[in-house]
């Protein structure tokens, strides 16, 4: 690509080493969870939610177990400001829930944003203006020390407009724009601010190092945050906050390795909504915590319901493959993908695993209330035996034999390469009880009777139709079906080989049904393959040998 030249690296490394966070292998408890959905989602969306959307979304945040919400910006529209006084006068906001609002170091918007919490137990109030290189020459043409008197004005009048305020405030400040400042600046400007809050055990402040554009390397960005957590003043009652945007496609992992570089509190929204790129997807982030065994301490035990909600009060959509909440996330198409997981789950069932460890599937999905039948296995052109014979196992009780299931596996491609579509279940039953089931052309049973004869041999009389016309025949055998086998390669002048027969109770539906497999081997040495259910196991089989023929003689 051409001018490559123009782009410069806008970011700074810490002056000094700062990886420790490489030595860690997991996050091993749950951050702090504050959604920024109604802030940060709302003013991303090209239609912002109404008051009663909000309202709606802010009561489900509250059942998926967020205790911090960042309900908006009460000074900077009529809508935000309505929404907060709601919220407040309707006493929607329960104890154990904390609301943050945004506010920039103005005294007006700070005054107003006071103002709109009058009424409210407590709160979180959020500080922040920006301090990166490009914001101070180009927006601002500020030098640093003014920059950190925006900072200091705003942090004081915090302080004195909260004194004076009936509730409990806790503060927040944000150095906008951090991944592009100068790490000492960054430092320098934080701890200005925290020197007039004084933070303590009872009264812990939160800084906030915003990933407002992604300018690194993940890696990068932990090094930043480790640095910041070195050398915090008031450290041990400071709660240091992450709020990564996803520029370069790195907020989850900008997340993480955060958190491993000493954060102890995130900032995002479900599905990662937010402006450009969005912000860091939560639901991402609490559930690779949940992968590794670690209680993300938020409730997504039913993705289905958070999706709907989420597309329903936001207007956006879920794309297919997003982590965990995408249709097809938990999606094999792949044959090879579809027998390793069928295999998986077979293996767990047989050895009563402990440990989730199923081939493709990093997590078991009906944790998060997604369906193996449904969502794991789904059957196109490019399927297998194994996961067509898992699929007919599951949902239908057909427990094919390895062979059948590819022959099967065959017949089913190929009606899905010719629609050019993903087939559904239902689909595949019909098919498979078309090609294989009860066949009756060109040979129908009509009656058949057994009885024993001499050596411990089998004899049997069937009454058959063939083309419209009824036969009698008879033959010995050395079983029941052996018997039919003779009878009716004799009868009918055919020839074939290597019998192959399986039988079980139909386990899905009518519990007195069972069905019958049987293969039989022609002369092209190709085994062709015939169901028979019935209430009667032996008339089953006796229909599966008959399927098979009719196949055989088409």
């Amino acid at each position: 690509m051409k001018n490559t030249e123009k782009y410069t690296r806008g970011y700074f490394m810490p002056p000094e080493p700062c990886n420790d966070w490489v030595n860690k292998t997991y996050i091993d408890k749950a951050p702090v969870w504050c959604s920024v959905d109604l802030r940060d989602g709302n003013q991303a969306l090209v239609v912002p939610m109404t008051l009663e959307e909000k309202l709606e979304f802010f009561q489900f945040l509250v059942k998926l177990g967020f205790k911090e919400i960042e309900v908006g910006f009460p000074a900077a529209s009529e809508t935000e400001y309505l929404f907060l006084r709601t919220l407040i006068e309707q006493d929607l906001i329960p104890d154990d829930v904390t609301i943050q609002v945004l506010t920039q170091s103005r005294e007006h918007i700070i005054r107003k944003t006071f103002e709109a919490l009058k009424g409210a137990k407590k709160a979180v109030v959020h500080l922040y203006n920006s301090t990166s290189v490009a914001q101070r020459e180009q927006v601002f043409r500020k030098s640093k020390e003014e920059i950190i008197d925006i900072a200091v004005f705003g942090a004081k009048l915090l302080k004195e407009i909260a004194a004076e305020t009936e509730g409990d405030f806790r503060f927040e400040y944000s150095p906008e724009s951090f991944t592009g400042t100068e790490m000492e600046f960054a430092l320098e400007i934080c701890n200005r601010v925290l020197d007039i809050w004084k933070p303590t055990a009872d009264n812990k402040v939160i800084i906030n190092l915003p990933v407002t554009v992604q300018l690194s390397m993940p890696h990068v960005y932990a090094s930043q945050v480790e640095f910041m957590c070195k050398h915090l003043n008031y450290r041990e009652n400071v709660i240091v906050s992450l709020h990564p945007h996803n520029d370069r496609g790195c907020g989850v992992a900008d997340s993480e390795l955060g958190l491993l570089a000493g954060a102890d509190r995130i900032e995002g929204t479900l599905f990662g909504n937010g402006e450009r790129t969005g912000n860091v997807d939560i639901i991402t982030l609490a559930l690779n915590m949940f992968s590794h065994g670690v209680d993300p301490q938020l409730d997504f035990e039913n993705i289905p319901e958070v999706t709907q909600m989420y597309e329903k009060l936001t207007g956006m959509k879920v794309y297919e493959r997003q982590p965990y909440g995408g249709k097809l996330v938990f999606a094999a198409f792949s044959g090879s993908h579809q027998d390793a997981i069928a295999k998986g789950m077979k293996w767990r069932q047989e050895k009563d695993c402990q440990h989730w460890t199923v081939p493709y599937l990093m997590i078991d999905p009906q944790d998060i209330g997604r369906e193996y039948e449904s969502d794991v296995i789904r059957i196109n052109s490019q399927s297998g035996k194994g996961g067509i014979g898992y699929l007919m196992e599951q949902n239908f009780g057909f427990d094919l034999p390895p062979k059948m299931r590819e022959d099967f596996g065959y017949v089913v491609k190929g009606v899905s390469d010719h629609q050019h579509k993903e087939l559904m279940p239902d689909e595949i039953k019909d098919i498979f009880v078309q090609e294989y089931v009860n066949l009756t052309a060109p040979v129908q049973l009509i009656h058949h009777r057994f009885e024993h004869a001499d050596n411990d041999m089998m004899r049997v009389q069937l009454e058959i139709e063939k083309n419209g016309q009824t036969f009698q025949i008879e033959a010995l055998g050395n079983g029941r079906l052996d018997a039919v086998s003779n009878a009716l390669q004799e009868s009918l002048h055919i020839s074939y080989s290597d019998l192959v027969y399986k039988e079980h109770a139909l386990s899905i539906g009518s519990s007195s049904q069972a069905v019958a497999y049987v293969g039989v081997t022609g002369a092209d040495k190709k085994i062709t393959w015939g169901v028979g259910i019935h209430n009667d196991i032996i008339t089953a089989s006796i229909y599966a040998l008959l399927s098979a023929i009719n196949k055989l003689t088409d």
